[in-house]
């Protein structure tokens, strides 16, 4: 049996679509840190526009992959987030539902059958405020982004911390 190591980090939405372009401002902040060396060296970072089958061949024989998606809830509260693990191969349905026509949900599914899931699969989703054509955040989505940077940070930090026996402080 092979051992993963590579991890994939991926913003999905639309950064012509306002508040919908989160994952990929996410995407782009950690892209700027990892130069730093503050990742694991195995890290991708990509951006998609939420198609099953790009998440998919993104995500594939991954170790860990983290996702940043716009999300949409009712009643919302713009600039929340929601942090969703994969659990025995499905993802726990939250209250929110993807902006995009084939959510999340249907991209994990459809992995589980095929058998191409990461081994550890993390979702962020933020409730969006506007989803109009345009480009920029909306104030309480762009709050969200730096936070969300220091989460999936965090996550990173986490797993390779796993995968080494490390212990952080």
């Amino acid at each position: 049996m092979r051992t993963r190591t590579r991890i994939a980090v991926i913003g999905v939405g639309n950064e012509f679509r306002r508040d919908d372009g989160v994952g990929w401002a996410v995407v782009e902040r950690l892209r700027k840190r990892a130069g730093d060396g503050s990742f694991p060296p195995n890290t991708v970072f990509a951006t998609c526009d939420g198609d099953p089958g790009r998440l998919i061949g993104l995500w594939e024989g991954a170790a860990l992959a983290v996702v940043v998606d716009a999300a949409h809830a009712h009643p919302g509260t713009p600039g929340r987030v929601h942090r969703l693990e994969l659990d025995a191969g499905r993802l726990d349905r939250p209250q929110t539902t993807s902006s995009h026509g084939l959510g999340l949900g249907e991209a994990v599914e459809l992995a589980r059958v095929l058998g191409l899931l990461p081994d550890h699969l993390v979702v962020y989703a933020v409730e969006g405020a506007d989803g109009s054509f345009g480009t920029g955040l909306s104030p309480a989505v762009e709050a969200a982004v730096d936070p969300l940077v220091t989460a999936v940070g965090d996550e990173l930090a986490r797993h390779r911390d796993a995968t080494t026996g490390e212990r952080r402080p």
